[in-house]
């Protein structure tokens, strides 16, 4: 190889340009298009169009650690976007449910690379909402929820009813109900008035009296 083209092929290898978010991007294509089990970090070094060297650089321990990667980047984005989407709502507590409930189906619905893992690899995605690993995503979205509820439930039962609301709203997206499409509005507002609602005006009534 020419000296010229060798020194090339080097710098294409070894890019300093090639961002983390580059990789992520590509891994993320990858997954939806193949899922997680199929993909290679050859596939990804090629999607991102860098050396497979470079992904073991900016991800030292390669796959598990870009799929770890992809996760909790994708986690911290829902939860921006969703807060962006519960600013635009209007402060009452009805509206908060019905905009958190459809916003975040439509988000799971949605995602190819999500929705492609849950039809084809289930297997990747159980171990993270089942025993342990689901407390700890239970406990990550009631601290989400917790400052949204307060204001209407009292700060010593917004983070209990973040937990139930993920548990119910995981429910319905995973495993869907003819009863209730949580993704259209109407059937949102229909689930709020039914079920929620009275849920928790009932329980943070209790629990107002029961404390001392």
């Amino acid at each position: 190889m020419p000296l010229s083209q060798e020194m090339a092929a080097t710098a294409l290898s070894d890019r300093p340009t090639v961002a983390a978010d580059s990789i992520t991007d590509a891994a993320l294509a990858c997954f939806a298009r193949w899922g997680v089990a199929k993909t290679t970090l050859d596939d990804i070094a090629r999607e991102a169009r860098c050396s497979r060297a470079t992904v073991y650089r900016l991800f030292p321990g390669g796959k598990d650690v870009v799929v770890e990667a992809v996760a909790g980047r994708e986690l911290v984005r829902f939860f921006a976007d969703l807060s962006a989407e519960l600013d635009r709502a209007a402060g009452d507590l009805e509206s908060l449910l019905i905009t958190g409930i459809t916003y975040t189906t439509r988000a799971i619905r949605a995602h190819d690379a999500l929705q492609f893992v849950l039809a084809h690899e289930p297997e990747v995605i159980l171990p993270l909402v089942a025993f342990d690993r689901c407390d700890l995503v239970l406990a990550q979205a009631a601290a989400f929820c917790e400052p949204w509820l307060a204001p209407h439930l009292g700060a010593e039962w917004a983070a209990r009813a973040g937990e139930w609301l993920t548990r119910m709203v995981l429910s319905y997206t995973l495993v869907p109900s003819d009863g209730f499409d949580l993704a259209r509005e109407d059937d949102a507002r229909r689930f709020v008035h039914c079920f929620v609602l009275p849920g928790l005006t009932a329980t943070t009534t209790q629990l107002r009296k029961d404390l001392p």
